[in-house]
């Protein structure tokens, strides 16, 4: 009885090896940290920032600037010459009245006289990002928007920025976002759409100062080949049909 019981563990061990070997490469992964945006404001940058606020903003605010500043413990003290100049992005705000104001960042194309919004492709399947944030010991948070390949916005919470100084801010994609497709081409990346900063009532808003610098992700950018792989591609596709 022993044995019988034994050879039935076998089975059943062997059985489950052959499963996950047979599906092994649905689980591999080739992680990879990208720079998605560096915040240095260098003038061949392919788009520009531009902000939209909530209705008690001041006149004339926000004012948006690049500064020489960044945090140091990613990028050192020391700028000796020769070395490229690093900036960050800064935002000036002010609001007339407390409350849940908020300022939402969002890119445009630099070449792009109507400064629609402009929606930056995420490579790859995302998995978390993160982002250096200078703040002034205030009571906001800071939200990021992402819309999948069906057009469904979804809001992540990037992280409180009551400290003082530089910090970076982590958040990770949940995998109840669909960043891919059951149907060829199976890859459906997210896109970045904007930042938003929210103040709360309790806090003061008459005068603040924010700055971002490297915005990055950590991506899983590998792909499953197959025979006709190339059909799958929407690029090759276009390429193809577009000979005849």
């Amino acid at each position: 009885m022993k044995q019988v019981s034994f050879k039935i563990i076998c089975l059943i061990v062997w059985a489950c090896i052959a499963v996950f070997s047979g599906f092994s490469d649905d689980f591999a992964v080739s992680l990879e940290s990208r720079v998605l945006e560096s915040f240095n404001g260098d003038s061949d940058a392919p788009y520009v920032w531009k902000t939209d606020t909530s209705r008690f903003i001041t006149t004339g605010f926000p004012r948006l600037n690049y500064v020489e500043a960044w945090p140091v413990s990613a990028f050192g003290n020391n700028r000796g010459a020769g070395t490229s100049t690093i900036r960050s992005f800064g935002i000036h705000g002010r609001f007339d009245r407390r409350g849940y104001n908020w300022i939402d960042v969002y890119p445009v194309l630099a070449n792009d006289r109507d400064e629609n919004p402009y929606e930056i492709p995420i490579p790859g399947r995302v998995q978390n990002i993160d982002m250096w944030v200078w703040g002034a010991n205030l009571r906001y948070y800071i939200e990021i928007y992402l819309r999948d390949h069906r057009g469904v916005i979804h809001t992540l919470h990037l992280g409180q920025i009551n400290y003082p100084g530089w910090r970076n801010l982590r958040v990770n994609v949940p995998t109840s976002i669909p960043q891919s497709r059951r149907v060829l081409p199976s890859y459906a990346g997210l896109t970045f759409v904007k930042f938003r900063i929210w103040t709360q009532p309790v806090e003061r808003v008459d005068n603040f100062f924010i700055y971002f610098k490297q915005l990055k992700i950590l991506t899983d950018v590998f792909e499953n080949l197959f025979d006709g792989s190339d059909l799958a591609d929407p690029e090759n596709v276009e390429r193809l049909w577009a000979s005849n």
